[in-house]
């Protein structure tokens, strides 16, 4: 995204990650968690879960800026996210 102007406070605020965790014998697939992260870092495996389905997993895990969007998406309750605690603070 592509902002016209630089927040005023961008300079102060640190974002902080966010580790993704998948529980794959929940999720069915159907790939809302892959299209909807504004981060690209979900992507469906070649794997099959136990239902027969691909579930997600984290290509790019430091991308993640624990937005939780993944998570208020996913209809099976499959992802969550947790924030990373930085020990710079």
């Amino acid at each position: 995204m592509k902002y016209w102007r630089k927040p005023l406070d961008a300079d102060e605020l640190k974002v902080q990650p966010g580790e993704i965790h998948v529980v794959k014998d929940r999720c069915k697939g159907c790939g809302f968690c892959v299209e909807y992260c504004p981060r690209d870092v979900l992507e469906l495996s070649q794997e099959f879960n136990v239902k027969g389905y691909h579930p997600p997993f984290a290509k790019d895990g430091e991308k993640c800026v624990n937005c939780n969007l993944c998570e208020l998406i996913c209809p099976e309750f499959a992802i969550f996210v947790t924030q990373v605690v930085s020990e710079e603070s």
